[in-house]
């Protein structure tokens, strides 16, 4: 049984159409979205995750988590106060994996110092943690290797890896916005997004 279903989704931001008619299921494991530029691979995490709804059409599930990235406005927030505070919204946060991918991620040592302190990429691990650790049923991603060094894509392909076989005997599913899927990974689903 799917997790999502997406029936004949039609969205329209800023008087612009950006799904006419589509389509989707989300079925247990890993998911990879993929498409060019501007063809709605994070709109579409967000209509998941019930952010936006459709126009027409129905969203049949429980929406998804997908814990935004950091904006200029939580700038002074600490790694420790970002996951505290998607904690508070996550079904089932688990505090044991956030801490384990923290020192997988090598951010034991910044988790106390504000997020303007901290490179792009290590101010994306603290939200792809908060993602990762929700403890939701369906978690959305969204491109997730953007300014991250060779030895964290590691750590996250091993975490995909295992999720994806983990997601098929407990009926979770982890989708995975990018412009190509990651050839080093078995993906369970793939869903091309087009003009």
């Amino acid at each position: 049984m799917p997790l999502i279903t997406l029936e004949n989704v039609r969205l329209i931001i800023d008087q612009t159409v950006v799904f006419e008619a589509l389509n989707a299921q989300i079925q247990p494991g890993l998911i990879a979205v993929t498409g060019d530029e501007r063809v709605g691979k994070t709109t579409l995490l967000m209509l998941l995750a019930g952010q936006h709804a459709p126009h027409v059409g129905t969203h049949i599930g429980s929406p998804a988590f997908f814990w935004p990235y950091a904006t200029a406005e939580s700038d002074k927030q600490t790694p420790i106060e970002r996951w505290a505070q998607a904690a508070r919204v996550a079904p089932a946060w688990n505090q044991n994996l956030c801490e384990s991918l923290c020192s997988a991620l090598s951010l034991t040592e910044h988790q106390h110092k504000g997020l303007f302190m901290l490179s792009t990429g290590s101010r994306r691990k603290v939200d792809l943690i908060a993602n990762l650790a929700s403890g939701a049923q369906v978690i959305c991603i969204d491109q997730p290797y953007v300014g991250l060094d060779a030895p964290s894509i590691g750590v996250l392909r091993e975490f995909f890896e295992e999720a994806s076989d983990a997601g098929k005997r407990s009926q979770r599913a982890w989708v995975v916005a990018d412009y190509e899927a990651d050839r080093h990974l078995t993906w369970d689903q793939t869903i091309q997004l087009t003009d």
